[in-house]
């Protein structure tokens, strides 16, 4: 009788307040269902799959005029506003021609290109209309060969006009030891002429015909005629046309050009793949292997198939005489005549020529135009099949890897942009993974990261990183690809990418997309939380971009997943300057928006029921109480946000106004966090302050058709019937009725549950006869012998209920009933360890179950059966 009066004189402990051993370390496996304190679950914030591929998605804050400028720079500017600027757009992806490539550029640029020149050169039609100061070129004595000339004339002024193209010229091998100096003019390309003399020379410089001729280039210039150049006197140049007949025509032309200073600089360091001395291994392997399928290429009569089959051959024999990314003699030749197929606009096609172009290495405008083709044929979905059969994906990644970030950071754009459509694709996404495309593209974030916001690229560069954050993303969903992420550090990376371009909604939605998803994963979450710059960033982005609610979702759920599992993450955050504030700054802000929400939906007539997922403040409000619960589990943080009553007041305002069948999770997780909060005992606990409200405003939860909910509600009540003030409000409104009831509802945690109030109420010697109302002593015995074996925890706790309730216990029939010997017979073999403790469980669980049972449940049920065998005894 004197440990019942001891019992009866002790302050009643928090309800799920449980003395766990500390000498074990499996008694840290604890079901999160029976803490006090609890970390609250949600969904990952939902992305829906863009409907079209696009540079930019739809969701994109870039304005037309802050997108890349060579997307409408194919049609000149624009003169009437953002419809122009979008049509044009769309235009431009579906219009790329050969004029977009430009064969000057085919060849790597040693040195300066030389400026156009101001005048537009004529053809002229008749020989009256010539001037008589020109020397034109006499004609060949063969009619046939007349024919041969005029028809290449004619093609020439065709494709002049069209590509801006002289072809490039040779000297003689013999000739080598003879170059200018680098600082005098070496072409008469490159000298500043007079109308009429243009004129002369472009006539004289004739390309091969597209049906079987060939140019070739020679220059017989003496020393001494060079020097005559130089002094600005006239020079003698003959030109050779050589079909398969290989007969040679000589044309002559003479010109005089005046002395200029600007093209000597023009012609600094100039090379020309022309002057390339190949052997005869080379030129034999050009003639038989090469030459044949170029005139298979050039008649572009025949069909798609064919020509992708001559390109497939084309590709072969080039890596067979490995003249992939070197410079060689005819490499102009080459390139010129895949330039031409791209007019032929077919997908397939086209994907086989920028293979090839690609693998043939081009620089400058041509890179930027073979990258934009690369763009277009991955734009369309329907490509997917055929890039994943012809490797292209190999060439794409060699352009990320090897190019110039600056240099060509516009052709990287649209390379990384036709790399983020393909890794849209399953099949492709994983090749990515095994070409290691991950750790390339972290090297490429990081000299982005090396170009800072004064620099003039700059700007260019937060266009590169949003195609290459959107395509992280998308590998993000690879189990491979987040430990290569992780292993080559791609959050200080991210973090720094974000915090550069943090005035650039679509980067910094990305990089927080990627956070998002891998913040859910422990390994990932941990590394995250280690960058301890991650929570400054975190909370500027709140609080610069309030309203943008998709960033803020993710943002807030990324940081309930740092404080779920992490002790030193809650207390990072929460000592961070202005984090609490900004919390509550946003509780505010989404509150309100909900609230309009709602009152707009009542003025239209529309009820809201039964609505599959939570709106988009909803869901904000239910991440954002999620981490005020998580970080509540840390003692100083949870002691001094319960007593914080802004973040109690927007707790309470929640279920004051949102009904649970209006959003289940969001009423859920406010109860919990409130019963979070009310676990700490502090001085002007903001908690206990409003408790009997709270207790008010959780009967409507109780009366609610949700389980969990009710489950919730009954945990608030565990811990808020330790005031005395409660219990009077549950005997009132007939709430242990209900308790009492639950015990029957064969489900271990709201029986538990229950049980707690239970447990609380007996600790009023007033209340305890209560316990008898709806058959609760018996519904205890039941439980324990439903659930005592497997559950030490809900096994003590009902002993430590019966224990109060039979304080002043008489006799056994009194006190217990019938149930007496049930409840003899059950406690003597729950004591007995043999009989109780299960030896077919794994070690650590059995470990687990037998530190409950000796710690916790042994000594409270072996002075519970002492003290009914004392009393059933007496009475035989």
């Amino acid at each position: 009788m004197q440990a019942s009066k001891n019992k009866s004189t002790e302050k009643p402990e928090p309800f799920y307040r449980l003395s766990m051993p500390k000498q074990k370390a499996s008694s840290e496996i604890v079901n999160e269902a029976r803490n006090l304190l609890r970390t609250l679950r949600t969904q990952r914030p939902f992305t829906p799959t863009e409907d079209q591929r696009k540079l930019f998605g739809s969701g994109s804050l870039r304005t037309p005029e802050n997108r890349p400028p060579s997307v409408f720079s194919e049609y000149g500017e624009n003169k009437r506003g953002d419809s122009c600027l979008i049509h044009i757009t769309f235009n431009f992806f579906v219009s790329l021609h050969a004029s977009s490539f430009d064969l000057a550029e085919s060849r790597p640029v040693s040195g300066i290109h030389l400026s156009p020149l101001d005048h537009k050169p004529k053809l002229l039609t008749s020989a009256k209309d010539e001037d008589s100061s020109i020397s034109l070129p006499k004609p060949p004595v063969d009619p046939e060969e007349v024919r041969k000339v005029s028809s290449a004339r004619a093609d020439l002024f065709r494709r002049t006009s069209q590509d801006n193209f002289l072809p490039a010229k040779m000297f003689p091998p013999d000739q080598n030891e003879e170059k200018l100096h680098s600082e005098e003019p070496a072409t008469m390309n490159n000298l500043c002429r007079s109308n009429e003399n243009c004129l002369a020379e472009q006539r004289a410089y004739t390309p091969f015909n597209s049906g079987k001729s060939q140019l070739i280039y020679n220059e017989h210039i003496s020393k001494s005629e060079r020097e005559d150049i130089l002094k600005g006197t006239a020079g003698k140049f003959s030109f050779q046309l050589r079909g398969e007949s290989d007969q040679m025509k000589k044309l002559g032309t003479s010109s005089s050009c005046p002395r200029s200073t600007s093209w000597k600089r023009g012609l600094t360091g100039l090379e020309d793949d022309t002057r390339i001395i190949e052997s005869e291994e080379e030129e034999n392997f050009w003639h038989i292997k090469i030459l044949p399928i170029l005139h298979e290429l050039e008649n572009v009569e025949d069909n798609i198939e064919n020509l992708c089959l001559a390109c497939t051959k084309l590709h072969q024999a080039l890596n067979e005489g490995n003249m992939f990314g070197k410079r060689f003699k005819r490499k102009s030749v080459l390139l010129k005549t895949l330039y031409k197929l791209v007019d032929l606009d077919s997908d397939p096609l086209c994907l086989k020529l920028a293979k090839i172009i690609l693998s043939m290495k081009v620089n400058g405008k041509n890179l930027l135009s073979v990258c934009k083709l690369a763009f277009k044929i991955c734009r369309n979905e329907k490509n997917d099949y055929i890039i994943q059969n012809d490797r292209f994906l190999d060439c794409l990644l060699e352009v990320l890897r090897t190019e110039d970030l600056q240099k060509n950071n516009e052709a990287l754009l649209y390379c990384m942009g036709a790399v983020k459509f393909m890794s849209g694709n399953a099949v492709l996404l994983n090749e990515m993974v095994n070409k290691r495309a991950v750790e390339m593209l972290l090297q490429l974030m990081k000299q982005i990261n090396n170009i800072k916001e004064n620099d003039t690229h700059f700007s260019n560069l937060g266009h590169l990183l949003v195609q290459l954050t959107a395509t992280l993303r998308n590998l993000a969903d690879i189990p491979q690809a987040r430990c290569q992420l992780i292993c080559n550090g791609a959050v200080p990376e991210l973090c720094v990418a974000l915090e550069q371009h943090m005035n650039d909604m679509d980067v910094c939605t990305y990089i927080v997309r990627i956070f998002s998803k891998l913040s859910s994963y422990n390994d990932f979450c941990a590394a995250l939380a280690d960058c301890s710059r991650c929570y400054v960033l975190f909370l500027a982005l709140l609080n610069k971009h309030q309203k943008k609610q998709d960033l803020v979702v993710r943002i807030v759920f990324i940081l309930g997943n740092l404080t779920a599992n992490n002790n030193q993450a809650r207390e990072q955050f929460f000592k961070e300057k202005g984090s609490v504030n900004t919390l509550i700054s946003l509780f505010q802000t989404y509150h309100k928006l909900d609230l309009n929400a709602e009152k707009w939906n009542h003025g239209r007539g529309e009820e809201k029921k039964n609505q599959k997922h939570p709106s988009e403040a909803e869901d904000v409000l239910i991440k954002l109480i999620r981490v005020l619960a998580n970080l509540s589990i840390h003692p100083s943080v949870g002691a001094a946000l319960a007593a914080a009553h802004h973040v109690v007041e927007l707790l309470v305002t929640v279920l004051e106004y949102k009904s649970i069948d209006d959003c289940e999770e969001l009423v859920i997780n406010a109860a919990a966090t409130i019963n979070n909060l009310s676990y700490y005992k502090v001085r002007s606990s903001a908690v206990e302050d409003k408790k009997l409200h709270i207790a008010e405003m959780l009967l409507k939860l109780l009366m609610s058709n949700s389980m969990d909910g009710v489950v919730e509600a009954v945990r608030v009540f565990g811990n808020l019937s330790q005031y005395h003030e409660i219990c009077d409000f549950i005997i009132q409104k007939k709430i242990y009725k209900f308790m009492i009831a639950l015990l029957d509802a064969k489900n271990q945690d709201v029986c538990f549950s229950a049980c707690g109030v239970l447990l609380n109420l007996t600790v009023d010697k007033n209340k305890r006869a209560l316990l008898k109302e709806g058959g609760g002593i018996g519904k205890l015995v039941d439980c324990l012998q439903d659930f005592g074996p497997a559950d030490w925890q809900l096994a003590c706790l009902i002993c430590k209920t019966l224990w109060n309730y039979s304080e002043n216990i008489t006799s056994t029939a009194s006190c217990f009933g019938e149930d007496t010997d049930t409840l003899l017979v059950l406690l003597t073999s729950l004591l007995d360890e043999e009989l109780s403790l299960d030896y077919s469980l794994n070690r650590d669980l059995r470990d687990y179950h037998r530190i409950y049972w000796e710690t916790e449940f042994k000594p409270v049920a072996g002075k519970l059966l002492d003290r009914i065998q004392s009393h059933h005894s007496s009475q035989l």
